[in-house]
């Protein structure tokens, strides 16, 4: 009888899953589509990043296999301005050795309800336009192409495309956001007929 594969199980990442994400992450700067890093990220660079994500109330999630960090995904704000308060841009990195098993198939829907369950309204993402992969499972995700960037980076002697790819969370954009900014009269509160 042959053995069967361990589930592959989601979790919120612990200062102790540093190490796991870093080697991860340095591995898809140098040889993946997604990421264009210029110098080595350090263990104290993810350590800081990810200390900053959960203090802003950012999920961070790990994926684990047999007590191994296989992936790891996380949100981020979209843009810092306050307008953009309840927009996410998030990352998935999945570890070379387990690509096409499961892991982002784990990882997305976990971190899609996390956001949702934190409030946030819409969820974007950059993905490099020959990532086939992973534009299937953000599509397969609920997520659709917004608009594609040209030749907007060099790597690996040729320019890449970049696809950008957004999905609603929780009621999206059907009802306001429960927040003072939101209330009539709040500074640089603007109606908006959506009709018009």
């Amino acid at each position: 009888m042959l053995d069967q594969p361990q589930p592959i199980t989601v979790r919120p990442s612990t200062e102790d899953d540093v190490a796991s994400m870093l080697a991860i992450y340095a591995y898809h700067v140098r040889y993946g589509l997604g990421d264009y890093h210029p110098m080595p990220i350090q263990h104290e660079d993810i350590k800081r990043r990810r200390k900053t994500m959960l203090r802003r109330r950012y999920p961070h999630l790990v994926a684990e296999q047999a007590g191994i960090v296989v992936g790891y995904a996380y949100a981020v704000p979209f843009l810092k301005r306050p307008a953009y308060r309840h927009t996410v841009k998030h990352s998935i990195y999945v570890h070379k050795d387990h690509l096409h098993v499961g892991v982002g198939r784990k990882l997305l829907p976990a971190l899609i309800d996390a956001c949702a369950g934190a409030g946030f309204r819409q969820m974007v993402c950059y993905i490099d336009s020959s990532n086939t992969p992973s534009l299937r499972l953000h599509h397969t995700n609920g997520f659709e192409q917004s608009g594609i960037l040209r030749s907007v980076a060099f790597k690996f002697g040729h320019w890449c495309d970049t696809v950008m790819m957004q999905r609603p969370l929780g009621p999206g954009d059907e009802q306001l956001p429960n927040d003072p900014a939101n209330e009539p009269g709040a500074p640089g509160r603007t109606l908006v007929n959506r009709e018009s």
